[in-house]
């Protein structure tokens, strides 16, 4: 059953699953330490793995954003959300991510390498404490289909979205509001983003 996504972005539910926009969308990566090296040609955003818990920093943070911004793609940064200690997580990210005005940031809640999860609540809490500390950034939440619709318990995604549900892009199995959609991890984690060019996504991101 799908949920209503409780927001600040306007526009809270939509049908048929197709950009809230109703047509264009930008391409995207996001990339971790993982990536050794990643292409920028055709790509309009790019968001960088930051932070994890409270003890790790990506050693290729600098390198990656440095590679985003050459290519002027919209960059975003996200931080991967462990249980307990969200506000803690939300000022250790902030701390180590050298955002700029027009970057956007996102807290990753997945289960961790050791199968646990952050609650709906830390969550929660992670993204108000980033909005409290950043009001002129635009904070998402990046999920996969099953936490949003099995773990989420308040429908909150801070001021957007980023859902994960592998198939056709732009159009992920929710009947919720989305702004951004990995749609595959072959090679990388691909994404669209439903903006309709690289100046609007900049100017939505400035909260």
């Amino acid at each position: 059953m799908g949920k209503r996504l409780v927001g600040t972005y306007g526009r809270e539910k939509w049908n048929q699953n197709v950009p809230l926009g109703g047509g264009d969308v930008l391409h995207g990566v996001d990339v971790s330490a993982f990536q050794t090296d990643f292409e920028t040609d055709g790509l309009d955003f790019v968001f960088v793995k930051a932070t994890e818990g409270r003890s790790y920093v990506n050693p290729k943070l600098k390198n990656q954003v440095k590679r985003a911004r050459d290519a002027e793609c919209v960059v975003g940064f996200y931080h991967f959300l462990w249980p307990g200690h969200a506000k803690d997580q939300a000022e250790y990210f902030l701390d180590r991510t050298p955002e700029r005005e027009g970057d956007l940031l996102a807290v990753d809640w997945e289960q961790t390498g050791e199968g646990t999860r952050a609650s709906s609540a830390d969550k929660d809490r992670f993204i108000r404490e980033v909005k409290r500390l950043r009001p002129h950034h635009r904070v998402l939440l990046y999920c996969n289909r099953s936490f949003w619709l099995n773990h989420d318990t308040s429908s909150y995604a801070g001021d957007g979205l980023w859902i994960a549900d592998y198939g056709k892009a732009a159009a992920p199995r929710i009947e919720s509001a989305w702004r951004i959609h990995q749609y595959t991890d072959d090679p990388l984690d691909k994404n669209v983003a439903d903006f309709s060019s690289r100046e609007a996504m900049r100017a939505w991101a400035k909260a």
